[in-house]
């Protein structure tokens, strides 16, 4: 039973208290609302939701101690058969204590304090669902196997064709571009040959392709732009 307040208690004597606070609540139970002074709606609201706590547990020792509460085998039967699944949603809050005014006479304070057995809104059962499936993502994520990276495999560069001039020269490729470690251009029919950074090394089409200068020279192949002779001193 919780701790009483400060100040008189209500009743003669402490064991007068439990008892009309137990009468209350079996009221309220057996009625779903009751109509009370303020001070007493207040005192028996922390019984009466700690009788549902019980009740929603629903097991035999829970049945047993909220009969030392509320005798009536009857009301006991509807608090745990009706009241408690009504409220199984709840996390708490099952009461509802409401002012109505003073009393006529003695003008005392009363007040209606009943059983919140409506449904929950629209809008706690939207946040209810959202967090459940939270939950259940955060599970899935958590055993979802980690995909495997595969990478793509390195592409070769083509094999350059022989060039007609030993092993120091190539054939253009495909597209008319140097193979790899090709890069001085040679002209057939001018029998020319133009390093990379040749005046018209740009603008020349190649029709073969040397290592270096050297094995063009080797090949017969002249640069582009030298002199013919040179002078004799």
């Amino acid at each position: 039973m919780p701790t009483p307040t400060k100040g008189p208690r209500l009743g003669g004597g402490p064991a007068h208290e439990r008892l009309l606070l137990a009468n209350l609540a079996t009221q309220l139970f057996a009625h779903r609302r009751i109509t009370t002074t303020e001070a007493k709606a207040k005192r028996v609201r922390p019984l009466a939701e700690r009788m549902i706590t019980f009740a929603k547990r629903g097991d035999l020792a829970s049945r047993r101690r909220v009969l030392t509460v509320v005798r009536d085998k009857g009301v006991v039967h509807e608090l745990f058969t009706e009241i408690a699944p009504a409220m199984a949603e709840r996390q708490g809050g099952y009461t509802r204590i409401t002012k109505i005014g003073n009393r006529k006479g003695d003008n005392a304070p009363l007040a209606v304090i009943e059983l919140v057995l409506e449904p929950l809104t629209a809008k706690q059962a939207t946040v209810r669902e959202a967090e459940a499936a939270t939950r259940s993502a955060s599970k899935k994520a958590a055993a979802a196997p980690v995909a495997e990276v595969t990478e793509a495999p390195a592409t070769e560069a083509p094999a350059a064709e022989d060039g007609g001039f030993g092993s120091d020269s190539a054939a253009p490729l495909a597209d008319g571009s140097a193979p790899e470690g090709f890069d001085v251009k040679g002209n057939k029919d001018s029998m020319k040959y133009h390093e990379p950074d040749g005046q018209w090394s740009a603008a020349t089409v190649a029709e073969v392709y040397f290592r270096t200068a050297e094995a063009a020279e080797a090949a017969g192949f002249t640069q582009a732009g030298a002199a013919a002779g040179t002078a004799e001193a």
